[in-house]
């Protein structure tokens, strides 16, 4: 049980929670934004290499389950600052690397505190909330995360343009996360992490499946695309911080209007276009030869994420409320599965095959989605209760107290 949080605390800890959301937003944007230019200008990454590096950096996620097991009980405005050190000391160690090996070992420290940052501000907004009022306490937390990625794209454009070398960039980016960690020290502690059971309902394999089919695609793109635009097409960075900019744009108009599309037409029609979509930008990078062709289609890619909310409002519908937590861990679960073999996946076949058959591996988990996705049922009706067919894994902290960022 976690003690009563009085109004005056509430409403301070929600202003300090938006200020660390805001701090992470930055500095994971400037991370993502950075990245593809900074492995393979700085780092002399091959495709092979990259794959390598982004299944470490991904199996972080798996490794965030029992870590959080471990340090259930703790306030959680302690462990968030903690991990926020981790990521500014992990990011800022960039400026600094100049070998594939230490490049993992750094990426392991910011990621493994990222991951399990990711869950803690839905956790501490759902407690902080007023009774009645959690919806708009979690969007003003993801509206600050918005606005600090747009403040972190914004900045590091300016510096570039004003001759910054990228590298002192990474320091921008773990001073952030610093002031994050800081922010969080004023958030009450009487918040502590929870303790739900990741378990396995045989019902809700479809869902795992679409989530398995997500990571392995998602992570593809992450791990490639913008690789492909900066080692293949040589894309300055200027140019990764504009295209980022507009991701960030359509993102922040197009998230209402998906969600309201959504409610109208159902969750298959949208998964189902969604898929279809992803199918033919993975189609795209492998054949299109125009770098600006390419820009297009990686911009609508990145922001074409938005849709696959509808999986979460899916499994809102299927799982009753004493079951969505534990259902969305599982989710999580399997999309990291396939976010730790994918990268490997498609980095062997940069070496072996060339670039182009990378991205028809993520097009085939598209494809594949297309047809799982036409099995999601039209018109679903809202479960309230539990059923049987449970099989429990005990002792697994979830990393969801109330939704997935990563």
């Amino acid at each position: 049980m976690q003690t009563q949080i009085n109004i005056s605390d509430r409403n301070k800890g929600l202003k300090f929670l938006c200020l660390a959301s805001m701090a992470v937003g930055f500095t994971l944007t400037l991370q993502v934004a950075l990245n593809a230019n900074f492995v393979v200008q700085e780092m002399n990454l091959t495709g092979f290499q990259q794959g390598i590096l982004e299944m470490f950096r991904e199996s972080c996620g798996i490794f965030a389950l029992g870590i959080l097991a471990l340090l259930a009980g703790f306030a959680e405005p302690v462990i968030g600052a903690v991990m926020l050190i981790f990521v500014a000391i992990g990011l800022s160690c960039y400026c600094y690397v100049h070998n594939f090996f230490w490049l993992i070992i750094s990426s392991l420290i910011w990621s493994q505190g990222l991951h399990i940052w990711m869950p803690l501000p839905n956790s501490m907004g759902l407690a902080l909330a007023e009774p009645g009022k959690e919806g708009k306490c979690l969007g003003k937390i993801q509206a600050s995360a918005a606005a600090g990625s747009g403040i972190g794209l914004a900045c590091a454009l300016i510096l570039d343009i004003a001759g910054m070398p990228i590298r002192p960039l990474y320091i921008v980016a773990g001073s952030s996360a610093i002031l994050g960690a800081i922010a969080c020290l004023y958030i009450p502690r009487q918040i502590h992490t929870e303790k739900p059971k990741l378990v396995f309902r045989r019902k809700y394999s479809l869902y795992y499946l679409l989530n398995f089919l997500e990571g392995w695609r998602k992570q593809i793109f992450l791990a490639f695309a913008g690789f492909l635009l900066v080692k293949v097409y040589g894309t300055p960075l200027s140019t990764m911080l504009i295209m980022w900019m507009f991701v960030q744009a359509v993102g922040w108009f197009a998230s209402p209007a998906v969600g309201i599309l959504i409610d109208r037409i159902g969750e298959r029609s949208v998964l189902t276009f969604y898929y279809s979509f992803m199918t033919i930008c993975f189609l795209g990078y492998a054949f299109i030869k125009s770098k600006y062709l390419l820009y297009g289609v990686f911009i609508l890619d990145s922001s074409f994420f938005v849709f696959a909310m509808a999986l979460t409002t899916y499994i809102g519908k299927l799982a009753p409320a004493n079951e969505k937590t534990m259902t969305l861990s599982m989710g999580v679960a399997m999309n990291h599965i396939a976010s730790v073999t994918m990268p490997l996946v498609g980095g062997i076949a940069w070496k072996y095959l060339g670039y182009k058959w990378t991205f028809l591996i993520g097009s085939v988990a598209a494809a594949t989605s297309i047809f799982f996705a036409a099995r999601v049922p039209k018109h679903i009706t809202k479960n309230i209760s539990a059923e049987s067919e449970l099989i429990d894994i005990p002792n697994i902290q979830s990393p969801l107290s109330g939704g997935e960022p990563d």
